[in-house]
């Protein structure tokens, strides 16, 4: 039992926002303190290097890291590091400031070790996020952005937005990912669509001075042909424009098997009901691409995050599991997947990824 599974209940009793907002607020101020951060790293820090990865030409000491949507802001971009994160994921960040749905609109699913959310992109905005990650210096670890548009902007209007965080926040990620999956902002037009991606790629290419790498963040919801066509033609303009990578996936609208008793609430569900259908869109795309994937949903334990691999992905990043299993989460990961590795007699985690990918 860690001391999370004892302080759990407490955080459980309060809105799930405002646990959140605690949650991030203790790790701000432990990675304030120059003396608690050096204690907190000596605690959960565990690396490996069986887990050492190299992925779109960045070096990663492990492959677990944390998804969009924990550190909307990059308030606690060091400190998540320090808990043993081998990378970590900005935003999603739009050019203004936005406070997205009303409350409640964050919800967990207890019975389902899930949760719904449908925040629609609130955050404070590019340039608060910008004067912030200014003052982040010497993070051992890839750091990217998540980028996104504001809720009110049209197609044109959304390429200028994805281009306005793009040169706002340039000089400091590792890579940018761009968002065009996110199944709670004004469904106006699909942003996903491979005309759509051209555009934002081309714009956000052109203005790429030192190409650094771009990923591109996709949902898990092909349940047709029309949208499996869609998805092949939209990886198929992904790699005509240089994109580095693919975050697969992001929530899913499928409520279907939901248990908990707030499961009928509208919004994109992350975690264990997510996690097959994850794995399942992970693999489709490694028949698809040779580009790398990150596979997102589901992720909280070292299980989780090696089927992800097996099926195809390079890395894995967690958010829902890390609600539910606390900050001891990443390093209980790592060390069950060097346990997992040498098991399956493997000498570094690359050698897994995609071994059990099927046919398509």
């Amino acid at each position: 039992m860690t001391l999370y599974d004892i302080v759990r209940p407490i955080f459980f009793k309060l809105p799930p926002e405002i646990a959140h907002g605690a949650g991030k607020e203790i790790l701000r101020m432990s990675g304030s303190n120059r003396l608690i951060g050096n204690k907190i790293r000596s605690y959960y820090q565990f690396e490996h290097p069986m887990l050492e990865i190299k992925c779109m030409d960045m070096e990663f000491s492990n492959p677990i890291g944390i998804a969009a949507g924990f550190d909307k802001n990059g308030e606690v971009t060091r400190s998540i590091i320090d808990i043993g994160f081998g990378f970590a994921e900005i935003g999603t960040v739009t050019p203004e400031a936005q406070i997205g749905e009303s409350k409640p609109r964050l919800f967990r699913l207890p019975i389902d070790e899930g949760m719904i959310n449908r925040l629609a992109f609130n955050g404070e905005g590019a340039d608060v996020v910008k004067e912030r990650m200014a003052l982040l210096r010497d993070v051992s670890a890839p750091i990217s952005v998540n980028i996104g548009k504001m809720n009110h902007s049209g197609p044109e209007e959304a390429i200028k937005d994805y281009v306005d965080v793009f040169e706002k926040l340039y000089e400091f990620p590792d890579y940018f990912v761009v968002n065009v999956s996110c199944p709670n902002t004004p469904d106006v037009y699909d942003e996903s669509s491979p005309e759509h991606l051209s555009e934002i790629f081309g714009a956000l290419q052109e203005r790429n001075r030192e190409s650094k790498p771009i990923a591109v963040k996709i949902g898990p919801d092909y349940n047709s042909k029309e949208k499996i066509d869609s998805l092949s033609k939209s990886i198929e303009v992904a790699e005509d424009f240089g994109i580095s990578g693919i975050v697969a996936t992001n929530t899913t609208t499928d409520h279907s098997g939901l248990s908990s008793k707030d499961g009928d609430e509208w919004g994109g569900v992350s975690g264990r009901p997510l996690e097959k259908k994850a794995t399942e869109t992970v693999e489709r795309l490694y028949g698809l691409t040779d580009l790398p994937i990150i596979g997102v949903g589901g992720v909280d334990s070292a299980e989780t995050a090696y089927r992800k691999i097996q099926h195809g992905a390079s890395l894995v990043q967690v958010y829902t599991g890390f609600v539910y299993k606390g900050p001891s989460l990443a390093r209980q990961i790592k060390t069950g997947l060097v346990e997992l590795l040498e098991r399956d007699g493997y000498s570094n985690i690359e050698e897994a990824i995609g071994v059990e990918c099927k046919e398509l």
